[in-house]
C-alpha cells in the first residue's frame, strides 16, 4: 500500500485572516527588567510625571512622593530610599537613584508601584548601556547575512542591543526531529516523536516515543511512489532550530535569532514526509493541550514553528489543533511553500489563525520559489538564487550533520527556503514575548509583525505580505512605554473622534534613511498634529508641527535615526471622521 506523505523538506507557511488581527499594539505601563536580566541589579530609574502634576512643576517633591510609595511596598525593613538626581532636558523626565541596588524582582515591584500612581506618565530601567559588539561566534559575520544586512536582513542585533534574547520562551519546532550539536543542546529541551508509523520514523514499531531526535530522512530510489528519488537525510530540523535559537556568544559556530529561548523539537517528519494527522496531534501537544497516550508536555510552546507542507485545503483536523494551541495562546508560524505557486493552495499554510510566512533573497525582491499571493502575511530572508546564490554566502545557514543517513559528525549548512524564511519569524516573535511584561495574544503578535515589518525596497513581482519582518521595530513598538497606537505604513486609520482639548496618540516604527510623511485629511472640525521621533511629543517640544485651520494637516518628519515616531492629534475643537495616515 503506498503511503500518502504530506510534508516535504523544504517549504514553508501562511497566515492570519484579514480582520483577526487587533489594531492596536498593547502598552505596558512601565518597561522593567527582561528576563534575560536574571544576574542583573537595578539602582537608577527614570519616572516621568504627568504635565500639572505637582512632581512635574517642582522636581523637589519627586523623592518624597516616591519613598511613600517604596515604603508601601517593600517596608521599613528593608530601608529602601529613593534620591532625585537630575531632571532631563530632554522631556522634563526625572532620575532618580535607590538606597541599595535591586534585583529583577525588587525592580519589578518598585516600577509596578511608581507606575501605579495616576501623576506618573511612565517609568523605566535608567539602562547601563555597553558598545554594541557583534556575536563572537566566528561564522556569524561572514555568512549570517540574514540578520544584519541593511536591504534584506530582519534587523536583529538592534532587537538584542535593546535587551531582547527570547529568554523564558518555548519555541516548539515540528520538523524532522534535531541531532546532537554542540551548537544546539543547551538550548534544547526533550521533545517527543510525533510519528504513528515504523516506515515514516525508522522506528521498530508504530508507538509514539520519548525524545524529539532525529533518526534521519533518507530515502531510496521508489520509496516513496513510483519514480521517486532516492535521497540523503536532510537533517533539516536542526537547520531551523538554529535559526530560531542557536548557541550564542558561545565562541562556536553561529548564532540564533532568539538565542536565550529554549527549541522544543517535535519529530512530525520521517522517510517521505509526515502525516497530517500526527502533525495535528504534535500541534495540540506542544502547546499545551492533552493528547491520549503521551504525557502531557510540561513546558508549552509560546510559538510553533512550522517548515512543512504539501498541497491541499487545510483539513478540519489541523484547523481544530490550531484553534485550540491559539486559545491556549500559542502563535503558530507556518512557511507559505517553495513552488512559486498561490499559498491558498497549499496546507496547513492556507489554515487560518496562522502567520504565513514568503521568502526573500538578500536583495529582499522574492526568491523565485516561494510562494505568495493573500494568504501571505510576511516575508523573512529564505535565501534566492535570483540573489546570486549560486555562491554560498546568500543561503542561510545554520546548524546540521555530515551524515548521508544516519547522524554522524555535526557541521553547519546552507539551505534555502520558505522553510529557512519562517524560523526567521518565530525567533522575532520569541524576542517580542520575551521583552513584554504580559503575553502578547497570537492576533496581537501578527498585527504587531505586520505593522512593523519594514518595507520592500521596490515592489514585489507578485504579493509577498506586508513587508520584511524587522526584529528591533517588533520589539520596540511592543514595549514602548508612550500609550499609543501603532500605524502601518501608507495604511489610513478612519473615523477619528475627539472633543476639544482631547488628545491621541499613535506611532510608527520608521527604518533607516527613510523620510516619514504624515497627512490627516477628511471629517469636521479643527486638530493640530505633532510629531516627535522617540518621545511623546508636546505642544513645546516636537520636531515636526501641523497647525493650520480645519483637519487636513501634512507635515514631514526628520528622521536621522530608526525607531518609533510619535504623532499627536490634539483637538482645538470638537472633530470627527478625521483620517490619518504614515507614510515613509
Amino acid at each position: 500500500m503506498q503511503r500518502k506523505s504530506l510534508c516535504l523538506a523544504l517549504i514553508g507557511a501562511m497566515a492570519f485572516i484579514a480582520g483577526t488581527a487587533t489594531a492596536a499594539t498593547r502598552v505596558v505601563p512601565f518597561q522593567g527588567p527582561s528576563s534575560s536580566s536574571e544576574q542583573e541589579t537595578f539602582g537608577r530609574f527614570i519616572v516621568k510625571y504627568r504635565s500639572g502634576t505637582a512632581q512635574r512643576s517642582d522636581s523637589r517633591k519627586v523623592t518624597s512622593s516616591l519613598n511613600t510609595r517604596v515604603a508601601n511596598v517593600f517596608g521599613a525593613n528593608k530601608a529602601i530610599r529613593t534620591s532625585h538626581v537630575r531632571r532631563l532636558s530632554a522631556n522634563g523626565a526625572d532620575v532618580v537613584r535607590t538606597s541599595r541596588k535591586l534585583d529583577m524582582a525588587e525592580a519589578k515591584a518598585l516600577m509596578a508601584a511608581i507606575a501605579a500612581d495616576p501623576a506618573v506618565e511612565s517609568v523605566r530601567i535608567d539602562r547601563l548601556l555597553q558598545h554594541t559588539a557583534a556575536p563572537n561566534d566566528p561564522y556569524y559575520t561572514t555568512y549570517q547575512w540574514d540578520y544584519f544586512n541593511p536591504v534584506g536582513g530582519i534587523n536583529a542585533p538592534s532587537a538584542w542591543d535593546a535587551g531582547a534574547k527570547g529568554g523564558g520562551i518555548v519555541v516548539a519546532v515540528l520538523d524532522t526531529g534535531i541531532t546532537k550539536h554542540s551548537d544546539l543542546d543547551a538550548n534544547a529541551l526533550e521533545g517527543y516523536d510525533f510519528i504513528s508509523d515504523a516506515f515514516v520514523s525508522g522506528r521498530a514499531t508504530d508507538e509514539r516515543a520519548p525524545g524529539g531526535a532525529d533518526l534521519g530522512d533518507w530515502t531510496t530510489a521508489g520509496m516513496c511512489g513510483a519514480n521517486s528519488a532516492a535521497k540523503n537525510s536532510s537533517w533539516h530540523g536542526s537547520h531551523v532550530a538554529g535559526t530560531v535559537a542557536e548557541v550564542t556568544n558561545n565562541g562556536i559556530g553561529m548564532a540564533g535569532v532568539a538565542h536565550n529561548a529554549k527549541i522544543l523539537p517535535v519529530r512530525v517528519l520521517g522517510h517521505c514526509g509526515g502525516y497530517d494527522s500526527d502533525i495535528a496531534d504534535a500541534v495540540v501537544w506542544a502547546s499545551g493541550g492533552h493528547v491520549d497516550g503521551v504525557p502531557d508536555n510540561t513546558q508549552p510552546a509560546e510559538v510553533i514553528n512550522m517548515s512543512l507542507g504539501g498541497s491541499g485545503t487545510c483539513s478540519p483536523e489541523m484547523q481544530s489543533a490550531i484553534d485550540g494551541a491559539v486559545s491556549r495562546g500559542t502563535t503558530i508560524v507556518i512557511a507559505a511553500g517553495n513552488d512559486n505557486d498561490d499559498a491558498m493552495n497549499h496546507t496547513p499554510a492556507n489554515c487560518r489563525n496562522v502567520i504565513t510566512v514568503g521568502a526573500t533573497g538578500i536583495s529582499a525582491r522574492r526568491a523565485f520559489y516561494s510562494n505568495y499571493g493573500t494568504r501571505i502575511d510576511i516575508a523573512a530572508p529564505g535565501g534566492g538564487y535570483n540573489d546570486g546564490a549560486n555562491n554560498q554566502e546568500n543561503f542561510i545557514w545554520s546548524a546540521g550533520n555530515e551524515g548521508k543517513t544516519v547522524p554522524e559528525k555535526e557541521t553547519y549548512m546552507g539551505m534555502v527556503g520558505t522553510s529557512q524564511a519562517t524560523p526567521h519569524v518565530a525567533g522575532v516573535v520569541a524576542l517580542v514575548q520575551s521583552a513584554v511584561g504580559t503575553p502578547m495574544t497570537p492576533a496581537q503578535v501578527a498585527s504587531l509583525l505586520k505593522q512593523t515589518a519594514r518595507p520592500f525596497p521596490a515592489p514585489t513581482d507578485r504579493p509577498l505580505g506586508a513587508g520584511i519582518v524587522d526584529a528591533n521595530a517588533a520589539v520596540a513598538a511592543a514595549t514602548s512605554t508612550v500609550p499609543a497606537t501603532l500605524l502601518s505604513n501608507g495604511v489610513a486609520r478612519a473615523g477619528i473622534t475627539g472633543a476639544a482639548g482631547d488628545e491621541l496618540m499613535y506611532m510608527v516604527a520608521v527604518p533607516a534613511g527613510a523620510k516619514l510623511s504624515v497627512l490627516t485629511y477628511g471629517g469636521t472640525g479643527q486638530i493640530k498634529v505633532f510629531a516627535k521621533a522617540g518621545d511623546a511629543p508636546t505642544a513645546q517640544s516636537y520636531d515636526a508641527s501641523s497647525q493650520r485651520p480645519g483637519t487636513n494637516q501634512t507635515l514631514t518628519v526628520p528622521t536621522t535615526v530608526a525607531g518609533l515616531y510619535y504623532i499627536k492629534i490634539v483637538g482645538v475643537t470638537a472633530f470627527s471622521g478625521v483620517n490619518i495616515r504614515a507614510t515613509f
